[in-house]
């Protein structure tokens, strides 16, 4: 006998109604104290836990859901980053509110500055040179010079994949270079 599709329509949302019932009484006290941890207001917790219990009411193929539990804390924690973000947003000041930059106090001074940086661009050219003419190029185009992988490409007469085999290639051996001038 065929019931008609309003019918298993309503036995459906039942049944996911009764599902979610079940899910508030056994598991809302821990949802809540679960999301008030993660936003610090308890206000915010009931009611973003209210909004996952929603969502699961709402939730199409429910039955798919191998732990519906897991299911309602994965959601309950999305909407906590959620929230947490629009804090930070609603908290950060205008940009025409932002102080001035204070004095970088924690820098040597400029002629040791300077002296680190010529130290450290002639390591990078010393680097360069120990690397095939191609690896080499095709780091100077892009770092140095800023190049997309596409225009070295074309310039070199490679692929663009082997233009981004050449720059990682380049920056390993760079960041080994560094890292052995680094240790004691």
């Amino acid at each position: 006998m065929n019931q008609p599709l309003d019918t298993i329509d309503a036995t459906i949302e039942q049944r996911q109604g009764a599902s979610v019932a079940t899910l508030f009484r056994e598991h809302n006290r821990a949802l809540v104290a679960f999301l008030q941890c993660r936003l610090g207001s308890l206000a915010d917790a009931q009611e973003l836990a209210q909004e996952a219990y929603l969502r699961m009411l709402v939730l199409e193929n429910s039955g798919r859901i191998d732990s519906p539990r897991a299911f309602l804390f994965r959601i309950a924690a999305n909407l906590a980053v959620d929230r947490l973000r629009m804090r930070k947003l609603r908290e950060a000041p205008a940009m025409d509110e932002l102080p001035e930059p204070a004095p970088e106090l924690h820098l040597a001074p400029v002629p040791e500055r300077h002296a680190m940086a010529s130290e450290q661009w002639r390591g990078l050219q010393e680097a360069l040179r120990e690397l095939p003419p191609k690896t080499s190029r095709a780091f100077v185009l892009h770092v140095i010079e800023g190049r997309d992988f596409e225009a070295i490409a074309q310039t070199m007469e490679l692929s663009a994949r082997m233009v981004r085999y050449h720059v990682t290639r380049a920056l390993a051996h760079c960041r080994a270079r560094v890292e052995e001038r680094e240790m004691p």
